[in-house]
């Protein structure tokens, strides 16, 4: 069942581009592709490998550290918390996930425990991140939820808005049906990448490129800091503090350049944290909204009982 009508995504072709595959094609049988998403509540057992395919992509190059199936469990025993995207029906492969995860409730589950473990070894590794030391430690009068979100590439940023929204308002159900999702902040787990000087250069003879500063949403001005997720650039605003962090498991040398999206540039993965308060958490997710429109049928919160 989906729960919530999605909007239909089109996708433009560069006219010049295409038509260098063949000219005879005409523009209008190229420049437009049309999807159309749905949301779904997460499910057992349809969406089992799904998310553990896109946890493993968030989770980088320390996913294999982790056992990935027992979070997946965590996330499919509150099927009424969470959105995931499908284009092909309800037992279709999730395209994106949002959920959240009570790491005090769970503290004591080996993986949970694992995971805090983790990500306060790695928020030591960064001054921006340091207070979240204490913050995750057990005794800390923090309630902390864990935001787990992902997508597949081609997804559109302009989906992320209603599953935000989604989740607040799953969040408020359960806060009032005595559940324990009663937040004082939520910790988004991201990811963001840095180019690096591809060593590919070193074995051809074209002339290298200097890298510039891109102007759009995704990259950090002046820097050669990007986001997989843009809408991590909203969430800084509201934030009271993020930042990022190296894998404890490094790539080997040169292996950025067999994922390198730039002509003279490699890059390098890193793991990205964003803590929010839960008082700023609609007014982000209202500026996501803002940054981030949708059509206005994505917006359309009319129940498909189907």
């Amino acid at each position: 069942m989906a729960k919530r009508k999605a909007f239909e995504d089109s996708a433009e072709e560069d006219s010049e581009e295409v038509s260098s595959f063949d000219e005879s094609e005409s523009e209008e049988d190229w420049d437009e592709i049309k999807t159309d998403f749905e949301f779904f509540d997460p499910q057992d057992p349809w969406d089992f490998e799904g998310f553990s395919r896109l946890l493993r992509q968030l989770l980088g190059a320390d996913a294999s550290s982790f056992d990935v199936g027992a979070i997946v469990n965590l996330v499919l025993a509150q099927p009424l918390l969470g959105s995931t995207i499908k284009t092909e029906g309800n037992q279709s492969d999730p395209h994106a996930l949002l959920t959240v995860l009570n790491l005090k409730e769970h503290k004591d589950k080996p993986v949970i425990k694992q995971l805090i473990g983790y990500l306060r070894d790695r928020a030591a590794t960064n001054p921006a991140l340091s207070p979240l030391t204490q913050d995750l430690k057990a005794e800390s009068a923090n309630e902390i939820g864990l935001i787990l979100t992902e997508r597949w590439i081609n997804i559109p940023t302009e989906v992320m808005p209603p599953m935000y929204r989604m989740i607040e308002e799953e969040i408020n159900w359960a806060v009032a049906d005595k559940e324990p999702y009663t937040f004082t902040h939520y910790l988004i787990l991201s990811k963001s990448y840095l180019a690096v000087p591809s060593l590919l250069n070193e074995n051809t003879n074209r002339p290298k490129k200097k890298m510039k500063p891109k102007s759009k949403k995704g990259v950090d001005e002046g820097h050669s800091m990007y986001y997989f997720h843009p809408e991590d650039e909203i969430l800084h605003r509201y934030a009271s503090l993020f930042g990022g962090f190296d894998y404890v498991k490094q790539a080997a040398e040169g292996e950025s350049d067999s994922k390198s999206t730039f002509h003279d540039f490699g890059i390098k993965t890193n793991g990205h944290l964003i803590l929010i308060e839960a008082s700023k958490f609609n007014a982000a997710i209202a500026a996501m909204e803002k940054e981030f429109p949708g059509p206005s049928a994505g917006l359309d919160a009319t129940m498909d009982e189907s």
